[in-house]
């Protein structure tokens, strides 16, 4: 193996003294008679340059025993777990900052999420009950989010992943699945009450816990399975005596249900290389700008051009209002993702998955005050049942089985 440090002799040529063409006798006589002591100038060039040499050792354009590829040396595993309505985070229990300024963030954090995501359920619902063409404002809603993505890198406000063909090629699973998970949850905000798409949506362990059994082989303890049964139940409860219920509201809650877990089963099986600019942000952001390429064509091939102004218009509505509604909640879709992502990056995905809990009792509480949604006692003890259950859920995946 070749080294990087080397020394220059007076063996190298571009530093052998020179001798005249034709020396004269006096001056042949003077090498003759001077050869045998050692000459200063030779003893310093045979000796190796120490400041020089350890420059140079790793330096580009020389030998050296190290490999220099990047890409295999800062490229790291990137687990993209699925957990609610984003990826959950690998890893324990992170710091959140400190002391009381760091909880004070956190607070606002969280905050910020519950209140964006009561605004994106309220304008949306207001949207797509008038408006009833769910691909379309699915594609307006990535699409507004893939401008603010776009705009967020050029303006440097979050640095800009350096992403391969190979990376995008993996990614490509979990954007599709996160496409259908919210056009399913779009079709059935519109056919059903907001509350009962969020309690329907509450059964999302119970599919995580079926998809991860069935394709990884990952079987539940048993705390696991009891903490499914109040959700199971609370859910048909709450659907028996729901009085928006229909069936493709219905079906299509549980289809996002799916969808959105079957990330889980997604990320495990494709390990998705990353950079060290790639984090869980820009990963969200790139699923983003994904999905809207791919839902815009389905969109325009299916429904068409039904938000321009004239055909809105020609519906009988209000196309200023419609446009500032769907536009606030495209933009609250994106923030309230956005903000999930950063709590995820300061506590452990227990706690978001219990924070994700109290965010669902939060929304249909405040959905059922807005619209007045007419509830049953029994609907409520089903909807009450069914979110103490998944809570249950939540508390209950820390324990792991004991290991022989």
């Amino acid at each position: 193996m070749q080294s990087a440090a080397f020394g220059l002799s007076s063996s190298t040529p571009l530093l052998r003294s020179r001798r005249p063409s034709r020396p004269s006798p006096s001056a042949g006589s003077f090498f003759r008679t001077r050869s045998h002591q050692p000459s200063p100038i030779r003893n310093a060039l045979s000796r190796p340059l120490p400041l020089l040499s350890s420059r140079l050792v790793g330096a580009p354009g020389w030998a050296s025993g190290r490999s220099h590829a990047p890409d295999r040396k800062r490229a790291e595993v990137l687990v993209a777990r699925a957990s609610s309505s984003v990826p959950e985070r690998a890893g324990g229990e992170t710091s959140s900052g400190g002391g009381l300024l760091g909880t004070l963030q956190l607070g606002s954090l969280f905050g910020l999420w519950y209140l964006f995501n009561i605004y994106f359920n309220i304008y949306n619902k207001q949207v797509l009950k008038v408006f009833p063409f769910p691909l379309t404002i699915t594609t307006c809603q990535f699409a507004i989010g893939t401008a603010l993505v776009l705009f967020m890198w050029m303006t440097n406000l979050y640095r800009r992943p350096k992403i391969s063909s190979s990376q995008l090629a993996a990614i490509l699973p979990l954007a599709v699945v996160h496409t259908m998970g919210n056009l399913f949850t779009n079709m059935s905000l519109g056919k059903v009450a907001v509350s009962f798409t969020h309690t329907i949506k509450a059964m999302e362990p119970f599919f995580s816990v079926l998809l991860s059994s069935l394709f990884l082989g990952e079987l539940p303890t048993v705390w696991v399975v009891l903490s499914l049964v109040p959700i199971v139940g609370g859910v048909a409860l709450a659907s028996m005596t729901e009085a928006s219920f229909n069936w493709a509201g219905f079906w299509s809650a549980m289809a996002s249900n799916v969808t959105f877990q079957s990330r889980n089963v997604f990320s495990k099986k494709l390990m998705v290389k990353k950079e060290e600019s790639l984090d869980n942000i820009n990963l969200f952001s790139i699923i983003t700008i994904m999905s809207f390429f791919l839902l815009a064509p389905v969109t325009l091939f299916v429904e068409g051009t039904k938000f321009t102004p004239s055909f809105v218009q020609s519906a009988g509505l209000n196309v200023k209002q419609i446009y500032m509604r769907a536009l606030i909640a495209g933009l609250c879709f994106h923030a309230y993702q956005q903000v999930s992502y950063m709590i995820l990056a300061k506590v452990s995905p227990v706690t978001h998955s219990v924070g994700n809990c109290v965010k669902r009792v939060v929304v249909i509480v405040t959905s059922v005050l807005f619209f007045r949604t007419p509830v049953s006692l029994i609907n409520s003890l089903g909807t009450g049942v069914a979110l103490a259950g998944v809570f249950l859920y939540s508390r209950v995946k820390r324990i792991k089985p004991k290991t022989a």
